[in-house]
């Protein structure tokens, strides 16, 4: 009976190390996804740049389904730790023009990678009726700079536009 007893008890501390060892490697791998935190990506920022990746520098990219890349330059982007906030756009000599944008925001762990995501509210429709919004890639958040990497398909092939934004408080 006794080593029954011991045999059970070594059968039970193996998988005790061995859940242990998994939760430890676990844990390891996504510590690159907590360290962007919502509370890192709330305030007030503003987009200072907009990079391409595999688009030729004069293309004319509509971004978010609202208006050129160029207009999303100095854009301002208010995101309380509520997840209601918004955008702005200036206007500019290019033809942009002035607008505010609702948006209800949050972050989005997609295996490795943190995601920001937001969709446009309209005047009296609720964030949990809204089915389309938009998602990029967290590539950097250091609390004063945040850059956005965002996946599009460009002439049949995939390329990223790539956000900067600064903290402004």
């Amino acid at each position: 009976m006794k080593m029954k007893n011991l045999a059970l008890a070594a059968l039970c501390l193996i998988v005790a190390s061995l859940f242990a060892v998994s939760c430890a490697s676990s844990s390891g791998a996504t510590s690159t996804t907590q360290d962007i935190s919502k509370s890192s990506v709330k305030g007030n920022w503003v987009v200072t740049d907009i990079q391409f990746e595999g688009i030729p520098a004069n293309s004319k990219v509509t971004v978010f389904d609202e208006a050129s890349y160029n207009c999303f330059k100095g854009s301002n982007w208010v995101l309380p730790s509520n997840g209601k906030g918004s955008y702005t756009l200036s206007a500019t000599s290019d033809g942009c023009t002035t607008a505010t944008q609702p948006i209800m925001w949050s972050l989005y762990k997609n295996g490795g990678a943190s995601m920001f995501q937001f969709k446009k509210l309209s005047e009296g429709v609720k964030a949990k009726n809204v089915t389309d919004g938009y998602r990029v890639e967290l590539s950097s958040n250091d609390g004063n700079t945040m850059v956005w990497k965002a996946p599009v398909t460009f002439e049949g092939n995939s390329a990223y536009i790539i956000y900067t934004l600064q903290k402004t408080r």
